[in-house]
């Protein structure tokens, strides 16, 4: 253990170095609506050649076919609100969405049932604990979770409305599709390794179901999570999917409302707050951007009315973030003013 927690602080504080190292320059950020295509161009490209190199973390290994994924995959792609798509690396490669799939089903069930369902139902503060705490659920009888850890995302997903398993299932990889803009499939592999070893997760539904926040069949409400976990995407559809959430619910690739404007802005709250595991406050002090990862190695971001952001890089840290995608977010971020907090002055005349 004392050599695990050494490992982990050396290459914390490399990260931490070479972020340093990268930003030591005045970035002079821009507006992006103003800038060139071959501006935002150069901005991806620099990122993926600063970041491509660096070899910290490690695959998530808890789901044996995630261990299993390529860890040198790194695709970087940004999308604006008038549709202009950017890309630097790997687009071919498709990971498994994994926990950035909470955001999206968290959004379908505002659609279905309004706003309200989160704050009255699973909550919206972040638990103090890890991701998948059975000790959370305990504390308040899960009634202080948030749709981004576990037990809060397998309630949402119970919530879904449909017939019967197909139908809810269809809801919600028809709703992921639109955001993406495109069909996507299910990675069979990493669903069944992931059925085969979530335990834990059906322990969390469960629990829930005893304390009341699962109405039925919380078997049902864990196997349809451990699937959406399971869909496929590359870095391109997330940045479609994070773009959409950046132009208010409309794609802006496809032109589809996807969902409704005014859902848009609770759904950036959530994944402002909790949307990093343990290390979503560190991540919007150093950005502002509402994001989420997932341990697929995928992180989307939002800069709301300016862009979409997403990349992947299977490797991640001890709090379960893709290391290299961090960065790269972070600097591409910095560059082209992403940061919605960072506001000039008006001087009094």
């Amino acid at each position: 253990m004392i050599q695990q927690n050494l490992f982990a602080s050396i290459w914390r504080t490399a990260t931490v170095l070479l972020l340093a190292v990268a930003l030591a320059s005045p970035l002079q950020a821009a507006d992006v609506a103003s800038m060139s295509d071959r501006e935002i161009q150069s901005v991806l490209d620099e990122a993926l050649e600063m970041f491509a190199g660096i070899d910290q973390g490690a695959n998530a290994d808890y789901i044996p076919a995630l261990a299993e994924v390529d860890s040198d995959i790194f695709g970087i792609a940004l999308v604006t609100p008038d549709g202009r798509v950017f890309s630097a690396g790997d687009m071919a490669s498709e990971v498994s969405i994994q926990s950035i799939s909470k955001v999206f089903t968290m959004a379908l069930v505002m659609e279905e049932e309004g706003i309200d369902f989160a704050p009255d139902g699973v909550g919206v503060d972040a638990t103090g604990q890890v991701f998948n705490s059975i000790v959370a659920i305990e504390q308040y009888k899960g009634a202080e979770m948030n749709p981004m850890v576990n037990a809060g995302a397998i309630a949402t997903t119970s919530r879904v409305s449909g017939d019967s398993r197909d139908d809810i299932w269809n809801r919600i990889l028809d709703f992921h599709s639109r955001f993406a803009g495109r069909e996507l499939e299910v990675n069979e592999p990493v669903y069944e390794s992931e059925a085969a070893t979530n335990q834990r997760n059906q322990a969390i539904g469960r629990l829930m179901y005893a304390y009341g926040h699962i109405e039925s069949n919380p078997d049902q409400a864990t196997d349809i999570y451990t699937e959406q976990c399971s869909i496929n995407v590359n870095s391109r559809d997330l940045a479609v999917m994070a773009g959409t959430l950046a132009n208010g619910g409309l794609n802006p690739v496809t032109g589809q409302t996807v969902m409704s404007a005014e859902n848009v802005p609770e759904v950036l709250a959530i994944m402002a707050t909790a949307g990093l595991y343990d290390d979503a406050g560190k991540w919007l002090y150093r950005t502002g951007l509402p994001a989420k990862s997932g341990v697929g190695g995928g992180i989307v971001a939002v800069s709301p009315g300016r862009f979409g952001i997403a990349a992947i890089a299977p490797p991640l840290d001890e709090a379960g973030n893709s290391v290299k995608s961090q960065l790269a977010i972070e600097y591409i971020s910095k560059k082209l003013g992403g940061n919605p907090y960072e506001v000039q002055p008006v001087e009094s005349e």
